[in-house]
């Protein structure tokens, strides 16, 4: 285990579940300084009585990444406590399942961006001087969604293409500062953003559309942004079909078209 993260201050939004959750067990080992936030409070200290219990000094802000002041709180809460700030990681998120030519509630669409996207937009804001002083990380959590279309993720998919177009833009802007940009675009992973995804009508879908044991578990997924984060990495693609895809799409974009398609009828 590679000790390149002990006592560094590491902030890690969505830490209570899924990948940000399997991040900061795979991280706890190396000794770091963890600022975990997520909306439920009470699931929040549980897991940061699990990381500490495994080498790291955590702190817990309850945090709901809509409320931009929650996000400046969150940076602000984070520097007063271990004085200063060493990685950030945009991890939060939420999902959408549906056709658009179904949906009957396009507010979700500005929910998506406004969680997935702009809260992205004002920690990194918030963290950046902070993140200068000490020649630190920003890590974005993506999709392969932002790379390539993906059918019935449309509000998805449009917020994950804005993350990597925000960050890609971002990591020119800093070349020289000393602070690097991290893009992580994971394939699908056993989470609960699936059963809580949003559906066609507003409401949360209630039940994965995924076959979870087909798919990437979060453990191994936090290894890897673990390693790519570890390499500072400017753009990390988790899958196979993933990479192979850049390529394919410039030649033969239909045949992309038809894979995206077929890995969501199989959720797989």
């Amino acid at each position: 285990m590679t000790a390149g993260f002990a006592g560094k201050v590491v902030v890690v939004t969505g830490a209570s579940q899924g990948i940000g959750l399997a991040l900061v067990r795979a991280l706890s080992p190396q000794r770091p300084k963890l600022v975990l936030a997520a909306r439920d409070a009470q699931r929040l200290e549980q897991v940061a009585a699990e990381c500490r219990a495994l080498g790291a000094q955590a702190l817990a802000v309850p945090t709901d990444v809509g409320s931009f002041e929650d996000c400046r709180g969150l940076v602000d809460r984070a520097v007063a406590h271990f004085g200063g700030l060493d990685v950030l990681v945009n991890n939060a998120g939420i999902g959408m399942i549906a056709r658009f030519d179904e949906v009957d509630d396009l507010e979700c669409y500005e929910r998506l961006m406004r969680v997935n996207y702009l809260s992205c937009v004002h920690l990194t804001h918030r963290a950046l001087p902070h993140l200068k002083e000490r020649r630190g990380l920003v890590v974005a959590v993506a999709s392969l969604a932002g790379l390539t279309g993906v059918p019935t993720r449309t509000a998805y998919a449009a917020s994950k293409h804005a993350v990597i177009g925000f960050f890609d833009s971002l990591r020119v802007e800093l070349i020289g500062s000393g602070v690097d940009v991290t893009i992580v675009a994971p394939d699908f992973v056993v989470s609960e953003i699936h059963k809580r995804a949003i559906g066609k009508h507003g409401k949360p879908i209630g039940a994965t559309p995924m076959q979870e044991s087909r798919i990437m578990s979060a453990e191994r997924c936090a290894e890897l942004i673990v390693d790519a984060m570890s390499k500072r990495r400017r753009l990390a693609i988790l899958s196979a079909r993933g990479r192979l895809g850049r390529f394919v799409r410039l030649l033969a974009p239909g045949v992309i078209d038809r894979i995206a398609l077929e890995a969501v009828r199989q959720g797989r």
